[in-house]
This record gives C-alpha cells, sequence and structure tokens, in this order.
C-alpha cells in the first residue's frame, strides 16, 4: 500500500507569484474525493535542525529560521517569514518521511517536496531546503541505507543536489532538463540537456533507455524521484512539449523499472507553472496515482 504524505502547513501565503503553492491542498482533495482509503495517508513532523544540519550550514540554517531575508536567503526569489520557513521545514519533513516510508512499503510519496536549488549555504529558486538531501542524508545518518539514487525529471536541472553531493560516490545524481533555460548548471553524475521543443518520443526514449542502466549500475537501496509538473507543454517557464498523456508514461516507466527490482521509491512532485493552474494539478494527480496504483 503506498504512503501518501501530507499535512494541512503544506500552505503558505506568498502573494501574487508564479508558483503554484495552492496545488498542494488542491492534489490532496482530488485525492479524497477518489476515496483513497484514509490509512494510505501520513502527517509529517517537521524537520528538525539536527536533520537539517546533515546536508545545509548552522549558519544558514539560522539565517533561514530567522524568517528574514539575509544574503543567503534572499536568493530564493520568495518572501520568507515564520509561515513560509513552516512550509518548507514541513515539506522537508514529508520527504523525510515519505523516504522513510517507502523503504517499509516500496512505495511513497509527498504531496510536495523537490526543491532541489537550495544548496549547502544559500537558497536559489524558491527552495529554502533541499529536502530530497536533507532525506537520504538522514537515513544514511541513522543507517538505513547506504547507497542511493535521485531521478530528477523536472524541467529544471537539480543543481543544488548535484552540487551537494557531487563529492559522495554513495548517492548517485540523475537530471534530465531543459539545456537553455534556468539554473546555471552543475554536474551531476548524469546529465541530458534537452534541446527547446523536445516532445514525447525523444523524451520518454531517454527515460526508458537510461533509468534500467542507472539502476542495475549503482544498485540503489532508494530512489527519490523529482516528478515535475513543469516539462508539459502549457508551462510558464519552459518550452518542452511533453504532454499530460507524456508524463503520465514517464512516471509508469520510473516506478515499473525500480519495481522490477523491488527498489524502493519516494516521489515529490517538483515545479509545476502551467498557464492553466488545473494542468499542473492534473499531472501531479497523475503522478500520485502512478504511485497508488503500482
Amino acid at each position: 500500500m503506498t504512503s501518501i504524505i501530507f499535512h494541512p502547513k503544506y500552505h503558505a501565503e506568498i502573494g501574487n507569484h508564479v508558483m503554484q503553492i495552492d496545488k498542494y491542498k488542491k492534489i490532496f482533495d482530488r485525492l479524497n474525493a477518489l476515496n483513497i482509503k484514509k490509512q494510505n495517508f501520513c502527517k509529517p513532523l517537521k524537520a528538525n535542525i539536527k536533520e537539517l544540519t546533515l546536508v545545509h550550514s548552522s549558519e544558514y540554517i539560522h539565517e533561514f529560521l530567522s524568517g528574514k531575508h539575509t544574503s543567503k536567503t534572499i536568493s530564493s526569489e520568495l518572501p520568507l517569514d515564520n509561515h513560509i520557513a513552516d512550509f518548507f521545514l514541513y515539506a522537508t519533513g514529508g520527504t523525510i518521511l515519505a523516504a522513510k516510508k517507502a523503504l517499509q512499503k516500496n512505495y511513497a510519496i509527498n504531496l510536495n517536496g523537490g526543491f532541489h536549488h537550495a544548496f549547502k549555504n544559500k537558497a536559489e529558486g524558491f527552495c529554502y531546503i533541499n529536502d530530497i538531501a536533507v532525506a537520504i542524508a538522514v537515513l544514511q545518518n541513522e543507517s538505513k541505507i547506504k547507497r542511493a539514487l535521485v531521478i530528477d525529471c523536472d524541467l529544471h536541472q537539480g543543481n543544488g543536489t548535484a552540487r551537494i553531493f557531487r563529492n559522495d560516490d554513495r548517492v548517485f545524481t540523475f537530471s534530465i532538463h531543459q539545456q537553455n533555460i534556468y539554473p546555471i548548471k552543475e554536474k551531476s553524475d548524469l546529465d541530458i540537456g534537452l534541446y527547446d521543443l523536445t516532445g514525447d518520443n525523444d523524451y520518454l526514449g531517454h527515460i526508458e533507455k537510461i533509468i534500467p542502466k542507472i539502476l542495475n549500475s549503482h544498485r540503489p537501496e532508494l530512489v527519490i524521484y523529482q516528478a515535475g509538473a513543469d516539462p508539459f507543454s502549457g508551462d510558464q517557464l519552459g518550452s518542452l512539449k511533453i504532454t499530460k498523456k507524456g508524463l503520465q508514461k514517464r512516471d509508469e516507466l520510473v516506478i515499473e523499472s525500480c519495481k522490477k527490482l523491488s527498489i524502493p521509491i519516494a516521489g515529490t512532485l517538483g515545479g509545476g507553472y502551467a498557464e492553466d493552474p488545473e494542468d499542473t494539478v492534473d499531472i501531479h494527480l497523475q503522478t500520485s496515482l502512478s504511485f497508488i496504483n503500482a
């Protein structure tokens, strides 16, 4: 049974912003409307300072928790107050919990998370805390896993995650993203930078070919899958031409590849900035259902 991680604190007021923060509650509500069994839903705790400082510097965490912008936090391009800090602490707690539940049940998804642009010592790109990196570090610190794999299928490269794990042979980072857009690229263990206007056939061809190879070569004890809705053709921040059906097939290919090798997989939703916000919700809902139906 797939664990679905959600907390009412998955919301904060960020004003008129391209980040569609209302999507998390909408996905939860739509899953509830489908009569998903209540025991599937789990509430996370807030990530604590000990967990955060396995990845981020103590100085940076102190500045983040102050609820005020500093030279290290202002590059988030988001407001910062105590409510927004709580949003990221619960989101990170959600990814930690999803990773732990995946080890128990093979499948779990956090209806939030994927803030892959955050670095050890600074915020970037709507990301204050790198929940993916923190979750992996927590499980390693607790001796629950040694080897992990990050499969990042967001529109944007997971530059913060790549930088954090660049000298850690226990963590393999893979990112497939649009090349000629934000961010300044870091070096993942494997990057596939896509040309503008790439469509379903080429995109899915890469997924189908590369994912089984990485799983077989690295043999992770856990996969964290950054599912990203933003490769969608209607997204405001990119120009890939991936359809909703193509993104659903992507999710199924990634999850099925892990299933064949009995590798636990935890999902994070990542970015989504469609011109119609309901398209973003639709895509994230598809991802959630792909986990539930695995």
